[in-house]
């Protein structure tokens, strides 16, 4: 019998669809250009707050959520690729990589944006506090980082999918639900996905979107 067990707080599952949804917007508009930059900006900002709320919850949320508790040691690393040891019940080490990951590159890329001109339809609004020279520096820096954007995407959904059709463990419904399904029970259990948590995320993402917002304008 299969025992559900709550792995992902709703702060987390929260945070992932909707900085996907962003990233998934903030390309259609840039492709189309003109007066959607602005909402390219838009889902910029959006990144951006999302991003800092991530770092700030990875380091007082849930169990599971906490970079201290999935962030691998290259010990752990190199037992979990040569099969030694399994992937535990949040992010495996491979996993946890590709998040760090993904997080630095939107972080770069939202920041970037902050000085980004494109010299036609935007100007993001610190550039007019730099040097020429510096905001031409972070334009290419946020052109060319894209590229990295969709490397990462790509070999995201290429390991869930490979987890899916060869693995047979779905990945995408824990982070829709927040539930694993285990054979057992957890080795330990833990608060996760408690109302004081919630609320906790809330606030925290409530003070860096207002912190932002008066920032950039």
């Amino acid at each position: 019998m299969n025992i559900p067990a709550r792995i992902w707080d709703l702060p987390t599952r929260l945070f992932h669809w909707t900085l996907a949804i962003c990233i998934v917007l903030g390309i259609v508009f840039v492709k189309i250009g003109g007066n959607a930059m602005q909402w390219h900006a838009y889902c910029g900002y959006a990144a951006l707050a999302l991003i800092l709320f991530r770092v700030i919850w990875g380091f007082i949320g849930s169990w599971y959520a906490r970079f201290t508790n999935f962030i691998p040691s290259p010990a752990k690393l190199m037992t979990f690729l040569q099969g030694q040891v399994d992937g535990g019940l949040g992010h495996n080490p491979l996993g946890a990589l590709s998040v760090i990951a993904l997080l630095s590159v939107i972080l770069i890329q939202a920041l970037t944006g902050l000085f980004a001109d494109d010299d036609i339809f935007f100007q993001g609004p610190f550039a007019k506090y730099v040097s020429n020279n510096t905001v031409a520096l972070l334009t290419s820096i946020h052109r060319f980082n894209q590229y990295f954007i969709f490397a990462l995407v790509g070999l995201h959904i290429a390991a869930i999918s490979y987890y899916h059709l060869v693995k047979r463990e779905n990945l995408i419904r824990p982070m829709i639900t927040g539930d694993k399904s285990l054979a057992t029970k957890p080795p330990f259990e833990v608060e996760i996905d408690s109302f004081r948590q919630r609320m906790l995320a809330l606030a925290v993402f409530l003070l860096i979107s207002l912190g932002l917002y008066f920032l950039i304008a």
